[in-house]
């Protein structure tokens, strides 16, 4: 990266960052309804599947935006957050915005931005957020690409988030589960009626199993704006799945079958995000009613990644990195954990974020993990360790909690642990937020 370029890219982080995060919101598209106006609704310009859900939603829009490309179209993908580079955010044909592109697309975008924002504190509301304006920035970017089709992530909730400015033909509600309430509601159903607000009239609703109270919400929407459900397990879904060395082999069913598809990510949980993919592709690109080409899914299906998701990032010990930031995210991913690796001992690298359960996060971590060493994360809404070491003890037992205020230190204390006595076959774990994963993934990558 050429230095002014690199320089100028600082510039526009801490601008971008200078802004309310994408936590601390107004519930309102207003904002961003108005710059996507004056921007010419750039949000129009090309077909999509938009992902919502509690868990699953960045590894599916993955997913969903490498089956479209290994079609030959020119895609877009939006993901939040990010693990260690802002760009990750916009990728256009699978790759992170160049520097060049991202600041020329800030620069592009700022001046509409900053209208909007006068508007906004003369009428004594807030300035844009974080989130908002990389919104913005990703809808001009794909328009400018141009991008035929695009995968967008959800940030949270459905209805009021700053992406539901897009008007999708495809939307995605992956497994509802208790998450943001401050925001969403306190029981599933209100959750789900937020997320519900993504399935747009005359649209197709691809829903993952679901809860009942969350089904009955999501089925409503759909009957009441007229989109056509596609239910896990009655239209599509996964009928056969073995572990294989680097991931699973799967039969998937939708509009057709497709069996003998490799899929070089670890658990049920990402089969069943494959599938539903799988089922929003087929939905966006199938004509007539026809599926789509097996052999273009299996080279789409081994080809993902999927960054921070069960991912190894060491061997020797063995060191995996989660972004489970629930208790249901959690129980998702000690069940992968389980069936995809044996380990001897296995020590957990756990940091929970303020606003999150803890207690429940730990609950099911327990019956997995060896020894659990709490610590923060570089988010400045870490728990303090010693307050998170506090709840470990109850939930693990005093002699199985180390703490460590620092990652690195952790780290070390881990690999320590896992190690002991000359012990072979010992792995670490690191989870409890998206920043831990990214924390642990960025040291361990450089070292």
């Amino acid at each position: 990266m050429a230095e002014d370029v690199r320089a100028r890219m600082g510039e526009v982080e801490r601008e971008i960052l200078a802004r309310s995060p994408e936590h601390d919101l107004v519930p309102t598209i207003e904002r961003i309804s108005e710059v996507c106006g004056l921007l010419g609704d750039p949000q129009k310009a090309f077909r999509a599947v938009h992902v919502t859900g509690t868990n699953g939603k960045t590894s599916t829009t993955r997913l969903a935006e490498r089956l479209m490309r290994e079609h030959g179209l020119r895609t877009g993908r939006f993901t939040s957050p990010h693990l260690v580079d802002i760009r990750e955010r916009i990728a256009i044909d699978g790759r992170p915005l160049p520097a060049g592109r991202f600041v020329a697309t800030y620069d592009d975008v700022a001046p509409y931005v900053d209208l909007v924002d006068q508007r906004s504190l003369l009428a004594g509301r807030p300035r844009m957020t974080f989130f908002e304006l990389l919104v913005a920035m990703a809808y001009a970017a794909f328009a400018d690409a141009p991008v035929e089709v695009a995968a967008v992530e959800v940030g949270m909730g459905g209805s009021w988030d700053a992406t539901n400015v897009l008007d999708a033909q495809v939307g995605v509600v992956m497994p509802v589960a208790l998450d943001h309430q401050r925001f969403l509601g306190h029981d599933l159903a209100s959750i789900a009626r937020e997320k519900a607000g993504i399935i747009k009239p005359g649209s197709v609703a691809v829903l993952a199993d679901q809860p009942p109270e969350a089904a009955a919400v999501l089925l409503r929407r759909c009957a009441e704006v007229g989109a056509t459900p596609l239910r896990e397990g009655v239209e599509f879904g996964v009928t056969a799945r073995e572990i294989a060395v680097g991931g699973q082999m799967l039969s998937l069913t939708g509009r057709r079958r497709y069996d003998d598809v490799f899929l070089p990510l670890y658990g049920e949980h990402q089969a069943r995000n494959a599938a539903c993919a799988v089922a929003a592709v087929e939905a966006l690109l199938g004509v007539d009613g026809q599926g789509l080409d097996p052999d273009v899914v299996r080279v789409a299906l081994a080809d993902v990644d999927s960054p921070g998701r069960l991912e190894v990032v060491r061997g020797g010990p063995t060191v995996l990195v989660d972004a489970a930031h629930n208790p249901a995210g959690a129980a998702v991913l000690a069940d992968a954990v389980r069936e995809s690796f044996s380990f001897t001992r296995l020590v957990g690298i756990v940091g929970i974020l303020a606003d999150k359960d803890a207690e429940g996060i730990l609950g099911a971590l327990e019956p997995l993990l060896d020894e659990v060493v709490v610590t923060r994360s570089s988010s400045p809404r870490s728990i303090d360790p010693d307050e998170l070491a506090e709840i470990a003890v109850e939930v693990f037992g005093d002699d199985r909690v180390d703490i460590a205020q620092r990652i690195d230190d952790a780290i070390d204390v881990a690999i320590g642990r896992a190690e002991e006595g000359g012990l072979v076959g010992g792995g670490v774990l690191a989870t409890g937020s998206v920043t831990v994963a990214a924390d642990v993934r960025r040291r361990l990558v450089r070292r």
